[in-house]
C-alpha cells in the first residue's frame, strides 16, 4: 500500500503493517468523534509515526497514486475530517 502524508511524501507500507495502521485510524476516528483534541493529537502523531517507521520512502522520481493519504502533523480536526474517507482514512 501506497500511503501519502500530506506535505512529506509517500510511504510503501508491507501489508503486515495494515491492520496495525486501522487501529490507530480508528483511534484518530473516536478522538474526533468525541471531541477529544489531546487524544486526537496523540492518535494523529501515533498513526504518522507508525507510517514513518514502518514503511520506507518512495523514491523521489517516483510516480505512482496513494492508496491512502494522511494529514501533516499539525493539521486541524476539521482538516483531517475532509480527507475521511467511508472506513476512515486507511482503507480497509
Amino acid at each position: 500500500m501506497i500511503v501519502r502524508i500530506l506535505t512529506e511524501g509517500q510511504y510503501e507500507v508491507p501489508d503486515t503493517l495494515v491492520d496495525h495502521l486501522n487501529e490507530l485510524d480508528n483511534a484518530v476516528l473516536a478522538a474526533l468523534d468525541s471531541g477529544d483534541d489531546e487524544e486526537f493529537r496523540v492518535s494523529l502523531a501515533a498513526l504518522l509515526a507508525a507510517v514513518r517507521a514502518g514503511g520506507s520512502p518512495t523514491p523521489h522520481d517516483f510516480l505512482g497514486s496513494s492508496d491512502a493519504t494522511l494529514p501533516y502533523a499539525d493539521a486541524t480536526a476539521e482538516e483531517v475530517r475532509a480527507l475521511l474517507k467511508p472506513d476512515g482514512l486507511i482503507p480497509g
